[in-house]
C-alpha cells in the first residue's frame, strides 16, 4: 500500500496513515535500508534525459530532477518531521477539502484551539508556512487560513531542534510542495455540502505547453459556522461566512539545470461574529438600557493576497534558489453601533493592513564524500497599519459614564519594521552509521525594538542498524514579535472613557529567546511496524504569546519573562496489505511567569500573581492523542472503496477558577467516520463519492469557556455534522 502520514528525522518512514484507492503499490525506497541525506546522491547527469530535450518525458524527467535538489537544499536532518501525502489526506474528513488546521491536528503534539488556530508542541502560534521552500511572511489573519489543503502534493510538519536553515517561527514549520502540472495534469472538479448550510464547490487543472508548466485551482466556501459556537447549542446564532481561495503556480524550464517559478495567490473571507444570547448590557446608550445580545450584528473581512517569483539553478556539486516574496493582508471589524458600546463600552470600526516584500536565499555544496555545507539568507521588510474610529462614553473618576451619549475618539499607528537572517551549517557523515548537522545562525530585528542574537544549532543522527534510528539535538532561538501592537498614543486617546483600560503601562514586545533540547527514537521491529518515542524541553526568556482584548480583530502579543515547556511524544503505526492503522499521544507541560510587556491588556491583581508565580499558559492542554484506521475494500479495482475512521482527544485547554489559568476543561473525544467510492466513468479518470461524518457521537465539549489569561469567550466544538463530496476527474 502506499504510505500516508509518515515520521521521520532523516526522511526515513516512522509514522503511517492512510491507505490507497488507487490500487498496486506505489515503488519506494525499501523502508529498511539505512537512509542517506538527500545531497549524497549525485545529481542525475542530464545524458539521462532523452536525446531530444523539448521532448515531453525530457521536461518531465528535468522538472522531478529539479524538484528533488530543491528539496536537498533544505533538509530536516535530526528534525522531527510529519509528511502528509495525498492519500493520507483522502482518509480524513473532507479530504482535500478539509481545513488545514484539520489536517495537521492528525500530527502528534498538535493541540486544537479556538477560532481554528492549532498549538504545535505548547507554543501558542509561531509556525512558518513555506511553498515549495520559500517562507511566506506572517499575515493578519485570525479566523481563516490563506492557504488550502488541496494546494498541496505533499505537506509537512516540521518540529523539533531545527536545522539552522528555519529562523523566526520554530514551533512548527508547515511546508507544503505546491502541486503543479506534471504532478496533477488534467481537470478535476468536486462539490461538497452537507449540514449547516455547508457548501464548498472547487476546480483545478494543470497541464504543461512545451517548457512551460501550469498549475491553476479555487475553491468557495458557505457555512453558518464560520467561527465557534459561543454555546452548547447544535447551530450557533449568526455565524455565516462566505470565503474564497484561490493559487496559480507557473513554472519554466530555462535548461535541464534552471528554472524559473511563479506562485500567486489570495484568499477573502466574511464573518458574522457568532452571538452568546442571554448576556446583560453593562451600559446605558441615548436612553436604551437593554439590548437583546441574540441581535448583535458584528461583522469581520479578512483578505490575504501573495506572490513569490523564485529562480533555482543546479551547478556542479551546488545546488541553490533565489526567490522574491511579498503578502499584504487586511483585517476590517464592523461592530454593531449600539450593542457593543452597551455590552463592552466601545464600538470601534477598525481596519488593519501589512505588507510584507523581501528576498530569501538558500544553497548547497557538496564538498566531497563526508560533507555538505549550506548557507542561505532572508531580509524582509514590513509595514503595519492600524486605524481606529470609536464610539466610547465618557466617565468620571469613579469610572461612571458621565452621560449616555456616545462620543467619537480615533486613534492609528504606522509602523516600519525589518528582519533579517543568515545561516551557514555542515551536514557530516561522521561515519556510515553516524551523522552531524551543526550550524549557526545570525537573526536581527529593526522595528519598535533593535535585538539580534547568533544561534548555534546541532542534530545527531545516529541508525546502527536497520531497527534502531536514534537523534538528539540542540537549538538556540530567537522569535521576533508581529510588528503590529497597540501602541501608547492609542491607550492615550481612550483615557476618561469606558475603552480605557484599568493599567496604563505598556512596555514593548520583545523577541522571545529559548534554548531548545530534542532527543528521540525510532524502532522498526518488522516491515510495516513502527514505533517512536521524542522527548523535548524548552527554556524561554521574553516567551511570546498571544491574547484576545476587546473586540475581536486580532490577537494581540505579550511575553512572559520566564517560561518552561517540556514535553513527550509516542507514536505508533502499522500499515500492511489494505490495513493502515496509526495512533499518538503527546504530553505536555507549558508554564510561565511575570507577564513584562503589554501590561495594560491585564487586570492588575492578575498581574500581581503572575509576576510571583508560574502558571500554566492558557493554551497548554497536558495530553493531547490522534489515532486512525483505514481499510480499502478491492484496492487494485477500478470499484475501490475505502472506509476510514479517526479520533482526536484532549484533555481540555486552561480556565481561571481561583488564581489565572489553574484548571484545565473538562476532556474530550471526538470521533469521525469516513467512506469514499471509486467510481469509473467512461470518458473520464474516474470519479469519488464521499461521506464524511464529523463528530459521529455528537459530543458537545468547550475548546474555551470565556476565562484563563487573555480568552475572551466561550467558544464550543463542532457538532455532528454530516457531508456529501463528488470529485470528478477530467
Amino acid at each position: 500500500m502506499r504510505r500516508g502520514l509518515v515520521r521521520s528525522w532523516r526522511g526515513k518512514a516512522a509514522f503511517i496513515l492512510g491507505t490507497t484507492l488507487a490500487g498496486p503499490a506505489m515503488a519506494q525506497t525499501a523502508p529498511n535500508s539505512p537512509p542517506l541525506p538527500p545531497t549524497t546522491t549525485p545529481f542525475p547527469p542530464a545524458a539521462t534525459a532523452p536525446a531530444a530535450a523539448s521532448s515531453g518525458l525530457a521536461i518531465t524527467v528535468t522538472a522531478k530532477r529539479l524538484d528533488e535538489a530543491r528539496t536537498s537544499i533544505q533538509p530536516s536532518l535530526g528534525a522531527s518531521r510529519y509528511d502528509f501525502t495525498p492519500d493520507a489526506i483522502n482518509t480524513i474528513p473532507l479530504g482535500q477539502q478539509a481545513p488545514l488546521n484539520q489536517v495537521l491536528l492528525r500530527a502528534p503534539g498538535v493541540a486544537q484551539d479556538s477560532y481554528g488556530q492549532i498549538h504545535v508542541r505548547g507554543d501558542h502560534a509561531n509556525l512558518q508556512y513555506r511553498l515549495d521552500g520559500v517562507q511566506l511572511p506572517e499575515g493578519l489573519s485570525l479566523f481563516s487560513n490563506a492557504l488550502a489543503t488541496q494546494y498541496a502534493s505533499k505537506m509537512s510538519l516540521i518540529t523539533g531542534a531545527l536545522p539552522a536553515q528555519y529562523g523566526f517561527r520554530q514551533a512548527g514549520v508547515v511546508d507544503l510542495t505546491l502541486k503543479s502540472g506534471t504532478t496533477d495534469p488534467g481537470a478535476e472538479a468536486s462539490m461538497t455540502a452537507g449540514s449547516r448550510n455547508y457548501y464548498q464547490p472547487s476546480l483545478s487543472y494543470g497541464g504543461r505547453s512545451g517548457k512551460i508548466d501550469y498549475f491553476i485551482t479555487g475553491q468557495y466556501l458557505h457555512n453558518d459556522v464560520g467561527i465557534e459556537n459561543p454555546t452548547s447549542f447544535v447551530s450557533p446564532i449568526h455565524d455565516n461566512t462566505d470565503q474564497w481561495h484561490a493559487l496559480t503556480k507557473i513554472t519554466g524550464i530555462i535548461d535541464e539545470d534552471t528554472r524559473v517559478s511563479f506562485i500567486g495567490g489570495g484568499s477573502h473571507a466574511r464573518f458574522e461574529i457568532p452571538n452568546n444570547p442571554g448576556q446583560t448590557a453593562q451600559f446605558a446608550v441615548n436612553g436604551n438600557t437593554a439590548f437583546n445580545s441574540s441581535l448583535l450584528n458584528e461583522l469581520q473581512w479578512e483578505d490575504t493576497y501573495y506572490g513569490i517569483l523564485s529562480l533555482q539553478k543546479h551547478y556542479g556539486s551546488a545546488d541553490f534558489q533565489f526567490s522574491a516574496f511579498t503578502r499584504y493582508s487586511a483585517l476590517n471589524y464592523q461592530p454593531d453601533p449600539l450593542g457593543d458600546l452597551m455590552f463592552n463600552g466601545v464600538a470601534p470600526w477598525a481596519n488593519r493592513t501589512d505588507l510584507a516584500t523581501g528576498l530569501q536565499f538558500d544553497g548547497s555544496w557538496k564538498a566531497n564524500s563526508s560533507h555538505t555545507l549550506r548557507a542561505g539568507f532572508l531580509v524582509q521588510r514590513e509595514r503595519a497599519t492600524n486605524s481606529t474610529n470609536a464610539q466610547v462614553l465618557a466617565i468620571d473618576d469613579m469610572d461612571a459614564p458621565i452621560s449616555d451619549q456616545p462620543v467619537g475618539i480615533a486613534f492609528g499607528s504606522d509602523l516600519i519594521g525589518w528582519t533579517y537572517g543568515i545561516y551557514l551549517q555542515d551536514e557530516w557523515k561522521v561515519s556510515p552509521t553516524v551523522t552531524i548537522n551543526y550550524g549557526l545562525r545570525f537573526d536581527a530585528i529593526d522595528g519598535p525594538t533593535q535585538e539580534n542574537q547568533v544561534s548555534p544549532r546541532v542534530n545527531v543522527v545516529w541508525q546502527p542498524n536497520d531497527i534502531l534510528t536514534a537523534h538528539a539535538g540542540y537549538a538556540r532561538y530567537f522569535t521576533p514579535p508581529p510588528l503590529a501592537q497597540v501602541n501608547n498614543a492609542a491607550i492615550a486617546a481612550t483615557a476618561g472613557t469606558t475603552a480605557a483600560p484599568e493599567a496604563t503601562l505598556n512596555d514593548p514586545v520583545k523577541a522571545e529567546r529559548a534554548h531548545y533540547f530534542d532527543a528521540g527514537f525510532e524502532l522498526r521491529p518488522k516491515p510495516g511496524l513502527k514505533f517512536g518515542v521524542d522527548a523535548y524541553y524548552k527554556i524561554a526568556q521574553n516567551l511570546l504569546d498571544e491574547g484576545q482584548f476587546g473586540a475581536p480583530i486580532v490577537l494581540t502579543s505579550f511575553n512572559y519573562a520566564n517560561a518552561q515547556v517540556k514535553g513527550v511524544e509516542l507514536t505508533g503505526s502499522y500499515d500492511h496489505g489494505p490495513w493502515s492503522i496509526y495512533g499518538n499521544v503527546a504530553w505536555s507541560d507549558a508554564q510561565g511567569t511575570n507577564i513584562n510587556s503589554a501590561q495594560f491588556n491585564f487586570a492588575p491583581d492578575e498581574l500581581g500573581y503572575i509576576a510571583q508565580h508560574y502558571i500554566y499558559l492558557d493554551h497548554n492542554q497536558s495530553v493531547t492523542g490522534s489515532a486512525g484506521v483505514a481499510y480499502t475494500f478491492n484496492p487494485d479495482s477500478d470499484w475501490a472503496t475505502r472506509l476510514s475512521s479517526d479520533v482526536i482527544v484532549g484533555t481540555g485547554l486552561r480556565k481561571t477558577v481561583v488564581t489565572p489559568n489553574d484548571t484545565s476543561l473538562p476532556t474530550y473525544a471526538v470521533v469521525n467516520l469516513s467512506l469514499a467510492q471509486k467510481l469509473p466513468i467512461k470518458g473520464t479518470r474516474g470519479a469519488t463519492v464521499r461521506l464524511d461524518v464529523l463528530n459521529l457521537l455528537d459530543n458537545t465539549y468547550q475548546l474555551r469557556d470565556g476565562t484563563g489569561v487573555g480568552v475572551g469567550a466561550p467558544q464550543y466544538g463542532l457538532r455532528r455534522t454530516v457531508m456529501l463530496t463528488l470529485a470528478q476527474k477530467f
